[in-house]
């Protein structure tokens, strides 16, 4: 039996966690091959001051998102090798998770977030520990934080990347194009349901009240379109839609069902969102029009800049300033949606095989 040990850095539902239980979860449908073990690494090596560090990490992100960008741009895009963030990282995790390498002794690690990817880079180089270590790549741009050089296995989203990590010394072998993982729900042929009229998926509840309260006010909803808002776990953003009571704004609280999810996905004709990662990937199988109104900062820049070059998502980034966003967004579904859906088929014919635990298990163990 495998070991496979899965290495998040943050408790914090992402996409690091959402691929992470995605393949972990693949992994353990073959029974008696593999024994998966998850650990955040920042809750393992400092234990509850991880939730105090990952709130002061979403209000950076949130009240200082400039900032937030700029110390990104320095760190993580520009020669990160020797910046003081690297070496304060090293400092902080180093010994720890040496420590728990010796006491889980995974024969294969899966990284999800560039952090453990960046300390098992260095460990294996000095060689303090051999074991098999796969990058999952969540996002469609990699830092320079990630490990690359140690790592025996690239999971990449697209071709692009596969040509930046061959770029960088990786022989071809190593990658594998297998898009962002998501989970194989997702991957259900979308049935043809019969509507009154369009659905539209509003994304980002975890933004908080203000960007999705200016936001559809903007929308000024005729009745043409059925709008419903994922509002995650933001209670005060359900709560303030519900009191609202809008006939066209349909609030949906937390969904915790991957099937009640896919259902969603399944019924709407576009979703309006922020381009992380997975829910990007997760709507480009579903060939889902996608509306970006929002980015966060840091890798959600660079995941933008890639898809609008693709022809993948359709930004609509003056939309603070526009008076009426739903005549924008039909006027894109009237008018550019053969385009866009050429360009996900032909993005989606790039990617190599999309079932990673059977890479694993094939090509790996």
């Amino acid at each position: 039996m495998y070991r496979v040990l899965f290495m998040p850095l943050l408790q914090i539902p992402s996409g690091h966690h959402h691929v992470a239980d995605c393949i972990k979860e693949e992994l353990e449908q073959f029974s008696g091959v593999f024994q998966c073990e998850k650990v955040e690494i920042l809750s393992y090596c400092y234990g509850k001051a991880e939730t105090l560090i990952s709130i002061v990490y979403l209000q950076w992100i949130h009240k200082l998102p400039h900032l937030y960008s700029k110390v990104y741009k320095k760190s993580a895009v520009k020669n990160a090798k020797t910046n003081r963030l690297i070496l304060t990282y090293k400092w902080l995790f180093y010994k720890k998770i040496l420590h728990l390498l010796r006491q889980v002794n995974p024969d294969i690690i899966l990284c999800t977030h560039a952090l453990p990817s960046h300390i098992l880079n260095c460990l294996k180089s000095e060689k303090l520990w051999s074991g098999k270590v796969i990058n999952v790549y969540t996002d469609y741009f990699i830092n320079n934080l990630w490990g690359i050089d140690q790592i025996d296995y690239h999971f990449v989203p697209s071709q692009r990347v596969k040509q930046e990590l061959i770029h960088k010394g990786v022989k071809e072998q190593q990658i594998f194009i297998s898009g962002i993982p998501i989970h194989p729900v997702f991957k259900k042929a979308k049935p043809s349901i019969k509507k009154s009229k369009p659905v539209i998926l509003i994304s980002g509840g975890n933004l908080g009240i203000g960007s999705i309260s200016q936001l559809l006010h903007r929308l000024i909803p005729s009745g043409t379109i059925q709008y419903k808002v994922l509002c995650g776990k933001n209670q005060i953003l359900f709560d303030y839609l519900t009191k609202l009571n809008h006939p066209h704004i349909l609030p949906i609280p937390y969904i915790d069902s991957k099937e009640e999810m896919n259902s969603f996905y399944e019924k709407a004709d576009a979703i309006l969102t922020k381009p992380g990662g997975v829910t990007v990937a997760e709507c480009l199988w579903k060939r889902l029009p996608i509306f970006v109104y929002e980015v966060l900062p840091g890798q959600e820049e660079y995941n933008l800049e890639y898809l609008k070059e693709q022809g993948l998502v359709f930004h609509l980034d003056n939309w603070s300033s526009s008076m009426n966003i739903e005549k924008i967004v039909i006027h894109y579904l009237q008018n550019k949606l053969v385009h866009f859906y050429k360009s996900v088929d032909s993005f989606n014919q790039t990617l190599e095989d999309h079932n990673t635990s059977n890479i694993i298990r094939n090509f790996i163990v």
